[in-house]
């Protein structure tokens, strides 16, 4: 079962995406509302897939990949954000990202995102 830290500043989000993977066998070790918060759980809970939104206070979901990726080369980050533009996709992947979800999304695109890694 892959462990998996939820990231984004909005409640309802975080629940949903929570409840879409832990139906699909994932298992959800731990939530954050921003991208500080996140980078600590990271550390504390090594999860096998974290999520990141990329509007978030505090810190943003980009440069909280560039941190995480810092720390940990291996890590697995799923970009999720409303925000679709290119240049943030391209600034994602380049920082390391290895995949990214726009919202709003359905469950079988997030299973199917999260089955890849």
């Amino acid at each position: 079962m892959k462990r998996v830290l939820i990231t984004d500043d909005a409640i309802f989000m975080r629940l949903a995406l929570k409840t879409m993977l832990e139906r699909n066998g994932f298992e959800i070790v731990g939530e954050a509302e921003n991208g500080e918060i996140a980078i600590e759980k990271y550390k504390l809970l090594k999860p096998d897939i974290v999520t990141l939104d990329i509007t978030m206070p505090v810190m943003d979901g980009l440069e909280e990949l560039k941190q995480i990726k810092a720390f940990d080369k291996s890590a697995k980050v799923m970009m999720i954000s409303a925000m679709g533009q290119e240049t943030i996709v391209r600034d994602s992947v380049i920082a390391g990202a290895l995949g990214f979800v726009i919202k709003p999304f359905i469950e079988e695109t997030i299973v199917k995102a999260f089955n890849k890694f």
